[in-house]
């Protein structure tokens, strides 16, 4: 089969296009994405922290232990967390709001995360991983998909308003 040299310079053409198409949406995936890997240990069990993570009355009673939390300016709405797959949470006095999305009891715990002040529409997904470790519990933390410069700031923050307090708590 002989091919004109217009349907040649067609499929040359047409190749081009798509080969600009490939380049321009590779050029759309971010190279300098950050994320935050944590690991933190407890002598509390992972049926404890779990709890502590995803009750109420429990978060609430850990972050009172955050060194001047009661009367940092975040915001009015109290602490509610779901305790059902798909369900929202509102935290540190509605600074942070979110949705579960995966459950493995005391295992592992996956939310959509975000601050209130963050783009509209912009999650991250964070993941506590419970793992047992001697007699205590090694909490692998991997935080993910928050805008690009905030890594340590957040990562300061988990240790400040999470890590910290829940050591206090759990003891």
């Amino acid at each position: 089969m002989t091919i004109t040299r217009r349907q040649f310079s067609f499929q040359v053409a047409s190749g081009l296009a798509l080969a600009s198409v490939s380049s321009a949406a590779a050029d759309e995936i971010s190279h300098t994405a950050d994320a935050i890997h944590q690991e933190v240990n407890f002598s509390a069990d992972r049926k404890r922290i779990y709890a502590a993570l995803l009750d109420t009355k429990q978060f609430d009673e850990m972050t009172r232990l955050i060194p001047g939390m009661q009367t940092a300016k975040l915001g009015n709405s109290p602490t509610e967390i779901s305790r059902e797959l798909g369900g929202t949470f509102t935290l540190f006095r509605g600074h942070i709001i979110g949705r579960h999305v995966e459950f493995v009891p005391n295992q592992r715990i996956v939310q959509a995360w975000r601050v209130v002040d963050w783009d509209p529409g912009m999650y991250s997904i964070v993941k506590f991983e419970l793992n047992e470790h001697g007699s205590g519990t090694r909490l692998v933390f991997d935080h993910t998909g928050f805008p690009v410069g905030l890594a340590k700031h957040l990562a300061d923050g988990w240790k400040e308003h999470y890590w910290e307090p829940l050591q206090k708590y759990l003891t």
